[in-house]
């Protein structure tokens, strides 16, 4: 799996690599335009991603900008639904104006509060089909 994380906070960033490096390659960025970049990057090399973990509040472009931005370039090459990037949003914010703006305007897949517990972590990768209950199983009995 091919896995990238779009955080500003350092140890949030270093915690959620910790949990999902064990799954495949990790590449962090700090902020959304760097996020949209590497995405973008990503798809020119025929060598996308399978996740992103996306923080909404960082400085510059935000999470909610750059989830939007990602979703126009998959549209622009023809890249719909299933085959879309699983995009996890991260934040601080457990408000409703958020969960929709991520979801229903912006296509998140998925939306997590903070602070991450790799457990919800795990039960989402899972939910999404990107890791198997053995795989999760696995990770828990560390």
């Amino acid at each position: 799996m091919k896995i990238l994380i779009a955080e500003d906070d350092a140890i949030s960033r270093q915690i959620i690599h910790k949990i999902l490096a064990r799954f495949g390659r990790c590449d962090a960025v700090v902020d959304g335009a760097e996020a949209v970049e590497a995405f973008q990057l990503a798809l020119e090399d025929g060598d996308p991603y399978d996740l992103i973990c996306l923080d909404i509040m960082m400085p510059g472009v935000d999470g909610q900008a750059a989830l939007k931005e990602i979703r126009e370039l998959e549209r622009r090459m023809d890249i719909r639904g299933e085959r879309g990037v699983k995009v996890i949003m991260l934040t601080a914010l457990d408000d409703p104006h958020s969960v929709v703006e991520a979801y229903y305007r912006g296509g998140a897949t998925a939306y997590l509060v903070k602070p991450i517990e790799a457990d919800k972590l795990l039960v989402e990768l899972q939910r999404l089909g990107l890791i198997t209950a053995e795989q999760r199983q696995a990770v828990r009995g560390q």
